[in-house]
């Protein structure tokens, strides 16, 4: 009789504990449960399905978004400023973070001018990159007309900034750039605030040269860091949306194109379809860069 009490007071703080030590990870369950894997679900149901009421599953909605030109043009747009922009915000982060590691006379305030693009929202940062290269009359036109004295005219006409694939691209990925480079920028700025000073002057001491200093101390040490940036930067690239939308117009990414498909043509199925496939597009990326990641750790790619 007193084995069975035992034992079930021993069950009753199993219990006890288990509930304890779960208790504070629920909300990020039902979170999980709730706005991923239940949407996840549904996504994939809608895209194997299709508006003329065929059987389950039905891939051929997919087939009518691969073949569709515009989705093509979409993953190449979104490909292009995934493999452009990830190292960008990987080198601007890193570029200011070693900036901000030295003390100098002001590097508290410099500092927190660098956090004021996380400050704004990226649709507000969107709009300033949008009036400041609209066509005709924006700033950077007016300015190139020599609209500005006693500034010299530098064009005859004004450029049309976001008629143009390319300068489209590329005012997005600078304004992505720009108005996400504070989180890289302070990830990394962790990182290297955890290097013990004492291993740079002993290298400086023994001759060391600051190129042999940064490969040799300073990255190993800071490569999860790195390899934080690199893997959460990655994935805002490839759902990346605002700036796209704001500033390619007619160049659609895959996040736009999603909303094209939804709204402009009322077609869920296929913008479930292109979601599906950006989720695989991301899920894949992750895998690369974290065998690429090994392959720095263990010193096969940097000796």
């Amino acid at each position: 009789m007193n084995s069975l009490n035992d034992s079930g007071m021993e069950e009753k703080r199993t219990l006890r504990e288990f509930l304890i030590r779960v208790w504070p990870l629920l909300p990020a369950i039902l979170y999980l449960v709730g706005f991923q894997i239940i949407v996840f679900i549904y996504l994939l149901s809608l895209s194997l399905t299709s508006g003329t009421g065929g059987h389950f599953p039905d891939f051929s909605t997919f087939g009518q978004v691969l073949t569709d030109q515009q989705f093509r043009e979409a993953l190449y747009n979104t490909t292009l400023f995934t493999l452009i922009g990830t190292p960008l915000e990987l080198l601007a982060g890193l570029l200011f973070a070693l900036l901000l590691y030295r003390s100098f006379y002001l590097r508290n305030i410099i500092r927190s001018l660098f956090l004021i693009p996380l400050a704004l929202p990226a649709l507000v940062t969107a709009m300033l990159v949008y009036v400041l290269f609209d066509y005709p009359g924006g700033h950077v036109n007016h300015f190139l007309l020599g609209n500005y004295p006693p500034l010299p005219q530098l064009f005859e006409h004004p450029i049309s900034w976001r008629a143009s694939h390319m300068t489209a691209l590329g005012l997005s990925l600078a304004g992505k750039v720009w108005r996400d480079m504070p989180i890289s920028m302070l990830i990394l700025l962790a990182g290297l605030n955890s290097i013990d000073p004492e291993l740079l002057d002993a290298a400086k001491t023994m001759g060391a040269s600051l190129r042999q200093r940064f490969l040799r101390i300073i990255f190993p040490l800071i490569l999860p860091s790195v390899s934080v940036v690199v893997l959460l930067r990655s994935v805002e690239m490839w759902k990346e949306f605002i700036f796209p939308f704001v500033l390619a117009g007619r160049y659609r990414f895959l996040g736009t194109l999603i909303d094209f498909y939804y709204n402009d043509t009322g077609n869920a199925h296929n913008a479930a379809a292109v979601a599906i496939i950006m989720v695989a597009c991301i899920i894949g990326t992750t895998i690369i860069l974290n065998k690429l990641l090994d392959l720095f750790k263990r010193g096969s790619v940097i000796s």
